[in-house]
């Protein structure tokens, strides 16, 4: 069983995870602001991730702390279940149709961050999340996991769709990557024989 559990505590947030890539998508989510809620429960739904995660932050303040730091973590998560990464498929991509909505997500858990996010919303907020702060969550997570992550909104009308399509075609993505091939269980997927960071 893939598992780990991460506590990040800093002035500005409060975040407990505990991860199962190989579970069977059970979420138990708990954060101050609802949309993002909404959308983690269904990252772990789509993703077949059994994942409890708990997140205060001073979103009194500002969103960006308590959603950009939720990401860092949840790449950190996955990072340490996914061990030595032998066996992994490595990368995946999936593209998510949403009613009249359209994303596409591509990652490489190379070891090496970075994210290129194309997608524009009509509104500030979706619900009460920002949607300013949908490109950061997933900057976060590059940077927790270690990976590459191309991500783009093709068409939508409804920001509410365009975020969950996204969150959707991320998680389906990743599940894929976390993926293992059984006849390469031993092997590190990489042609130098090493996965930075």
């Amino acid at each position: 069983m893939r598992t780990a559990a991460i506590e990040r505590n800093t002035k500005e947030t409060q975040i407990q995870a505990t991860l199962n890539i190989d579970g069977k998508g059970t979420p138990k989510v708990d954060t101050p602001i609802g949309f993002f809620s909404h959308m983690l429960e269904a990252f772990a739904k789509h993703g077949g991730f059994d994942l409890e995660l708990r997140v205060r932050g001073d979103v009194q303040v500002d969103q960006h702390h308590t959603v950009e730091d939720t990401g860092i973590v949840l790449g950190q998560v996955f990072k340490r279940a996914l061990g030595d990464k032998k066996g992994i498929n490595r990368a995946g991509y999936f593209i998510f149709p949403m009613d009249e909505s359209l994303a596409v997500a591509a990652l490489d858990i190379s070891g090496r961050p970075y994210l290129k996010f194309d997608g524009k919303f009509r509104r500030r907020f979706c619900g009460e999340l920002d949607t300013d702060l949908v490109e950061d969550f997933f900057y976060g997570f590059s940077v927790g996991l270690g990976a590459n992550i191309a991500l783009l909104i093709k068409y939508g009308r409804s920001d509410h769709h365009k975020i969950e399509a996204t969150f959707k075609a991320f998680t389906k993505a990743l599940k894929t990557a976390c993926s293992r091939d059984e006849r390469l269980k031993d092997e590190l997927p990489s042609t130098k024989g090493l996965i930075e960071g």
